[in-house]
């Protein structure tokens, strides 16, 4: 795991100045530098080493070719290396191989199969670029699913691209502006989607796409994509499996047992997330089930009820043998790493559960160098609340005449919550909905959508206008505007996980776990959303993801081979930490000087009024708008490190 930076400037580039520019992401890379520069003397790059595989100086980059004409920057791991070796053996005779890196097998592939075909062979999480010294061109390209960052654009007579963006920020000439556009993207989604990013000009590579740089960045080619999901997705559909339970339990477990033992192979000490769940107990489950000794886990508990599975991953590990190392973290310590935050994401990133994401990479580090993550089952199998508790609403919804909804809206939108939800409390429990008053502004408008994407969109949004907060700013159309880009595919359920897995997970979910793990040198890797079983995923049908009430129903029955049903038989839990009473307490004051009236009329980035507004609100106890709120507050924090 690594981090890449470079720039191409036409009236000459340094190697001083991109060894500065690594330097800012010397975290991703504390092992080993290098720096190249190009023979015309304008395209110099730079790579920061942290050393996975093959520790020698073999596996050192830049790595030329031994023709010389490529030269690579590579952040990531390729899992079929070894297979790819042998595959380019066969076909091309004799290689003088090095060393053991995958490294050294990516530029091989690249150089003997050419940009396109290697992508598609490749199984692995990455990001890099590749510069073709014959074509005078740059190439850029990252992995299917978004597991690794890379930023890349011009500025002025300059191309740049970088793991992250503070390495763009050490150029001596770097003079950036706010895309106030990108911002409203922003207060909307709690991240910034690709091919955005905070900076003017700056792009985000989307997953699965590559880019062809030529004369000095003056020409960028549209995005290719070489993997569509969408695609995936409808041939998937078409030809579901129609075995038995059975079989498809055995070939999701064999599928699900090879991706975890390729992203077991590693020169240094590794271990596991182990948060008590379903998804990170399947992991270390068949991580222990490979592994000749018990393996290390690690988890991170909270006193704060609700928020702590502390207790449930220590029964896990217990029952699998592992190797379990547990922290209690009381609100001092959580608290003490929010004025990180905002240097570690670099761009403005409100997703709460990164504070404990950031706290469990560092307990982790502290004993091992590779950790793996059990990310990317709530989207492929049916795992979250929307797709079903807010399915059946869209379901019932559906019933009624556009009319008759928008008419049940505006009334919802009259009456104050508090009542109605204080008269809640006197019905049986299932019929009793926490914290109803907070959730009645979205749910009136909710029901007003017409279309399943509308009603989504609205779904998981949290400021629904967020061009009359960001002064000056114009929502961008995404993915959720083009519904002609969705898969035809019939069931709502399957439409909400594509735009969850196109969106959320990359822009959200992987960002949280690649900036804070790399924050402390620590390379996380994600078995679930290895290609083969995000493709057998779309080969299931609804039916065995959601059966009985239950989400991730297939996935249930495959953990089941391992841990008994009854060690998991609990209700979901995120991983969050109490953000609403810690700005009601003791983050008061910092929230205070960041939302200050005078403050946010100076800066002329937000208008002031609703968000005093839900400020005040919140401090009464009359709303709970820790969710909106945590959105300005994070990117408030981050301008403020622009100073």
């Amino acid at each position: 795991m690594c981090g890449i930076v470079g720039y191409w400037d036409r009236q000459g580039a340094n190697t001083s100045v991109v060894e500065k520019m690594a330097l800012k992401i010397q975290h991703r890379g504390p092992d080993g530098a290098g720096v190249w520069l190009n023979d015309s003397g304008d395209l110099a790059m730079a790579h920061r080493r942290l050393a996975i595989m093959d520790l020698s100086p073999a596996g050192y980059q830049p790595m030329l070719s031994p023709c010389e004409r490529f030269t690579l920057v590579f952040n990531g791991e390729i899992y079929n290396h070894l297979d790819l070796r042998v595959d380019l053996e066969r076909e091309g005779g004799h290689f003088n191989w090095r060393g053991h890196s995958d490294t050294e097998t990516l530029l091989a592939a690249l150089r003997h199969w050419g940009i396109e075909q290697t992508l598609q062979k490749l199984n692995g999480m990455f990001a890099f670029a590749l510069w073709d010294s014959q074509e005078k061109c740059l190439f850029l390209a990252r992995d299917r699913m978004g597991e690794k960052p890379l930023y890349y654009g011009n500025q002025g007579r300059r191309f740049f691209f970088s793991s992250e963006l503070k390495a763009l920020k050490a150029h001596p000439d770097w003079r950036p502006e706010i895309d106030r556009n990108a911002l409203t993207l922003y207060m909307r989604h709690n991240a910034i989607p690709a091919p955005w990013s905070i900076y003017a000009g700056i792009k985000k590579l989307s997953p699965a796409n590559y880019v062809v740089i030529r004369e000095a960045g003056s020409t960028v080619s549209d995005p290719v994509c070489y993997w569509d999901l969408a695609k995936v997705a409808e041939e998937g559909i078409a030809k579901q499996a129609d075995g038995s339970i059975e079989s498809l339990t055995n070939e999701l477990d064999a599928l699900l047992r090879d991706a975890v033992k390729s992203r077991m192979a590693s020169d240094v000490p590794l271990g596991a997330f182990l948060s008590g769940g379903f998804d990170s107990t399947m992991v270390a489950a068949m991580m222990q089930a490979q592994s000749p000794s018990p393996i290390k886990t690690f988890t991170i508990g909270f006193n704060e009820q609700g928020y702590n599975e502390a207790v449930h991953a220590k029964a896990v590990a217990k029952h699998l043998g592992t190797e379990h190392t547990e922290l209690y973290v009381g609100p001092e310590e959580a608290m003490a790493v929010i004025p990180r935050l905002a240097t570690i994401w670099d761009e403005p990133f409100s997703d709460s559960s990164q504070i404990p994401t950031l706290l469990v990479s560092e307990l982790v580090r502290k004993h091992v160098t590779v950790c793996l993550s059990g990310d990317g089952g709530d989207e492929l199998f049916c795992g979250y609340s929307r797709y079903t508790q807010g399915y059946q609403i869209w379901h019932t919804l559906q019933r009624l005449p556009n009319p008759i909804r928008r008419a049940v809206g505006s009334l919802m939108q009259l009456f104050p919550g508090a009542p109605i939800e204080y008269l809640l409390n006197f019905l049986p429990k299932r019929f009793q909905i926490p914290h109803f008053a907070d959730r009645l502004p979205k749910l009136a408008q909710v029901v007003k959508e017409r279309s399943g994407e509308s009603y989504y969109h609205r779904l998981v949004s949290h400021w629904h206008e967020p061009e009359k907060l960001v002064l000056g700013g114009v929502e961008p159309q995404t993915l959720f505007n083009r519904s002609e880009q969705f898969p035809n595919v019939k069931d709502f359920r399957e439409q909400m996980m594509y735009l969850d897995s196109m969106t959320y997970l990359p822009d959200d979910i992987l960002t949280k776990v690649d900036r804070a793990s790399m924050a402390v040198s620590l390379e996380a890797r994600v078995p679930l959303l290895d290609h083969r079983v995000v493709e057998f995923a779309w080969k299931v049908p609804m039916s065995m993801k959601y059966r009985d009430g239950q989400g991730k129903w297939l996935l249930r029955e495959v953990l089941y081979k391992y841990v008994p049903k009854a060690l998991m038989d609990r209700p979901k839990m995120g991983f969050g930490v109490p953000i609403e009473l810690w700005l009601q307490g003791p983050l008061r004051d910092w929230v205070e000087a960041l939302l200050d009236e005078k403050r946010l009329r100076e800066e002329g980035i937000f208008d002031p009024a609703p968000i005093r507004k839900m400020w005040q609100e919140h401090i009464s106890g009359k709303r709970r708008w820790h969710y909106y709120l945590w959105d300005v507050l994070m990117f408030q924090a981050w301008l403020r490190e622009q100073e």
